[in-house]
């Protein structure tokens, strides 16, 4: 069994607290409510809003694209991406297994 690197793979990071601000500052630049959100999204309680807006989690891509549409803004301007430039990223190396034999 060989193993080789193939290289570096940069990830991009979703920055979740950061993340939560910049929809609690568009929504309330758009002038909705966090009840107005939870009656287009069609929840039941605004606790999943809340929680995207503290950082403990995100939208699901479905809920990404009606925020975008509702908010006037393109989704990727709802995600921020951690990093001093906005660009951050986790580098880990990747490798193949090759001539791998089977006695």
């Amino acid at each position: 069994m060989n193993v080789r690197t193939v290289g570096v793979v940069h990830v991009p990071v979703i920055d979740l607290r950061a993340t939560g601000q910049n929809i609690k500052r568009l929504r309330e630049a758009a002038g909705f409510s966090v009840r107005d959100l939870q009656v287009i999204l069609g929840f039941t309680s605004p606790q999943a809003i809340y929680k995207w807006q503290n950082g403990d989690s995100l939208p699901t891509i479905d809920n990404l694209v009606i925020l975008a549409a509702v908010l006037g803004v393109a989704i990727d301007q709802i995600i921020v991406i951690d990093g001093p430039d906005g660009d951050g990223e986790v580098i880990f190396n990747k490798s193949i297994i090759t001539n791998i034999r089977v006695q």
